[in-house]
């Protein structure tokens, strides 16, 4: 008897009671036919082997993944030429071998899965599409959490996306009429008479849609697509008895959702979205609805002297079920400790397997020095980059500098006071920003990644600096490396999508800027309106009219989607409305101007930039900046209340 890990394939032909009852001698030659000329030589040649043969169906294990994945759609594309429908279930999971035979749980999950599986389709679990190769995330459609007979916790559902389609049926039903019954041919004509009415009377495309289940809809929704598990940490409860006290709890939370983000077979939400939903006493499902995810962490910390309590637990909000808690009593200086064994723990229970590698960067100590850390986690509370705070900003960067006094070797402390230098030189915070404040701020970043090399907070900075420098050829790799090392960040992935529109990456930008906005569903404007600006670049202006209109309600007076906005309107040749929202873009920005635009080259030097200028001055765009600003004529009115 020995226990392993094998991933196990389950086919079944559909309705072969049916077939039988028809026709007895012909289905069986085919059956013979399917299995000795397709199934077996196909498990055989990919390195599987079938332990049990039901007859109409069959049960294989195989050691890769890979090679089981590509047996099942050679089978079922077989299939597409034969009398049968066949549905396939494959699952990887642990299973017990015994004289040749196997059993378990691996094998029970994926008879349940074939048992689902519409007929021509392959249904695979979650374990499946974890242990897949890279390069097969797009193979794969999430079909959404089903139960399934005599399993205690629904099954996380995915369908191999297969291009080819069923040629036997009609062609082939001349040699099977002389056997059909007739209570068959009766549902063949009826079929026949639906079809034509709908041929005379088709419904709309809308209510036909409208009338597909939930289930199956979710099968060709694209925003759907990311079968990675997908997890939001919510803020630690602060248990400490003392509101002082409160930032030690949400520099853990913001430390273990870093953590969780490194690992790219997760989907990890934002911190600024968590926090946005802090105070909303809600059930956990509708929290995990809000924020599109399908687990939350929760927990709290308690900080007494030198004794530290953390408690976290696990929960799939589909459910409500707690998958994992656990509890740690530690000494402060344990805090790394704590930190690299529950995100450890967490990502263990959301995929397959954990690589050595993030194991071992989870376990780095960021420093040796306690009191360093704890002025970071002061920072951190003190400053946030979605605030305009000039004293917050200030008080954080004197404490990113004490903690660099003590451990001058603080890679996360470089990378973050160099960011109190760019953030202030690029949003004006203080109004008080030089060419000095750029360098510092890019030499700090720079020193973060010469101190860790894999520490993406250090090449984000860096590409905010570079592009506030006017390199942005430099800012675009370290944005492609920042979103590398950590391809959760969606503030990394929105700079490396407005790069990429810059250099005409079109379709690139437009994936990172909705993975980002899917990471961060409390994001600021920014978000709309860099997505909203990838749209347009991509030709795709209606789309980018309904994002736009979502930033202006979000922000009426941001600049950046007043700007698309007047494009948007000048293209459509709605001139009035083109030159009211110039108005208010020339308020809201006094500096603009086209030769501004110019200089900037937001589209690079492409032929769309051209013409982004020509819809601009359409619209009533000043040359160069005027003294005078149009007056509102009812500053109370906004365009887009």
């Amino acid at each position: 008897m020995e226990r392993k890990l094998a991933t196990i394939v389950a086919g079944d032909i559909v309705g072969y009671s049916r077939l039988m009852a028809e026709n007895e001698t012909m289905t069986y030659s085919e059956l013979r036919s399917v299995f000795n000329d397709l199934i077996e030589p196909i498990v055989g040649d990919h390195g599987g082997r079938i332990f049990k043969n039901g007859g109409d169906g069959f049960l294989a294990a195989f050691a890769s993944v890979n090679e089981a994945l590509d047996a099942s759609v050679a089978i079922q594309n077989g299939f597409d030429e034969r009398p049968f429908e066949f549905r396939i279930g494959v699952n990887l999971g642990d299973v017990i071998e015994d004289n040749g035979d196997i059993y378990g749980d691996g094998v029970n999950v994926a008879s349940r899965l074939e048992a689902m599986a519409k007929p021509g389709s392959i249904f695979v679990s979650g374990a499946v599409v974890l242990g897949a190769g890279r390069g097969r995330g797009g193979e794969f459609v999430r079909v959404g959490r089903r139960s399934a007979k005599n399993m205690p916790v629904a099954l996380d559902v995915f369908a191999i996306k297969r291009g080819r389609t069923r040629r036997f049926g009609w062609s082939r039903l001349a040699e099977l009429a002389p056997h059909v019954s007739p209570h068959l041919a009766y549902a063949f004509g009826a079929t026949g008479l639906v079809l034509i009415g709908l041929a005379i009377q088709p419904a709309p495309l809308s209510a036909m849609l409208g009338r597909i289940p939930a289930t199956v809809a979710m099968v060709v929704d694209p925003g759907r697509s990311d079968p990675r598990p997908s997890v939001a940490v919510m803020p630690f409860d602060n248990m400490s008895g003392e509101a002082a006290q409160a930032y030690f709890a949400d520099g853990l939370t913001e430390d273990i959702t870093t953590e969780l983000a490194r690992n790219s077979d997760l989907q990890v939400i934002a911190r600024n979205s968590t926090y946005a939903m802090r105070d909303r006493a809600t059930d956990v499902r509708k929290l995990g609805q809000a924020l599109g995810v399908s687990y939350v962490v929760e927990g709290s910390a308690r900080r007494l002297g030198d004794q530290l309590r953390v408690a976290a637990q696990l929960i799939d909000v589909n459910s409500g079920a707690h998958l994992w808690s656990r509890s740690y009593d530690r000494h402060v200086e344990d805090v790394f400790s704590v930190e690299s064994e529950l995100t450890s723990e967490i990502v263990a229970h959301l995929v397959s397997y954990v690589r050595k590698t993030e194991v071992s960067e989870v376990a780095k100590r960021p420093t040796a020095n306690l009191q360093a850390y704890d002025l970071v986690l002061q920072a951190r509370g003190r400053f946030k980059h979605d605030r305009m705070d000039k004293d917050g900003l200030l008080a954080a960067r004197g404490l990113y500098r004490r903690a660099l006094e003590l451990d001058p070797a603080y890679a996360v402390a470089h990378a973050n006071l160099g960011m109190t230098y760019i953030f202030d030189l690029t949003q004006k915070v203080t109004g008080q920003t030089d060419a000095r404040d750029l360098e510092i701020g890019l030499s700090q970043a720079r020193e973060s990644i010469r101190l860790d090399p894999n520490l993406a907070a250090g090449y984000q900075v860096v590409s905010f600096g570079l592009a506030a420098a006017g390199d942005y050829a430099g800012g675009l790799k370290a944005a492609q490396k920042a979103v590398e090392l950590n391809p959760n960040d969606p503030d990394s992935m929105m700079a490396l999508a407005k790069a990429q529109v810059r250099f005409g990456d079109y379709e690139g930008a437009l994936t990172n800027a909705e993975r980002a906005r899917r990471l961060h569903p409390m994001a600021p404007a920014y978000y709309a309106y860099v997505y909203g600006q990838a749209l347009y670049a991509a030709g795709r202006r209606d789309e980018a009219g309904n994002v736009i209109r979502e930033c202006l309600i979000l922000a009426p007076e941001d600049p950046n989607c007043l700007l698309i906005q007047a494009a948007l309107e000048a293209g459509r040749q709605e001139l009035d409305k083109a030159q009211m929202t110039m108005s208010s873009l020339r308020r809201a920005n006094p500096s603009f101007s086209l030769q501004a635009e110019r200089d900037y080259r937001r589209f690079g030097d492409t032929a769309l930039m051209d013409q982004f200028l020509a819809e601009l001055a359409q619209a009533n765009a000043p040359e160069t900046v005027e003294t005078q600003v149009p007056s509102s004529p009812d500053e109370h009115l906004t365009l887009y209340a």
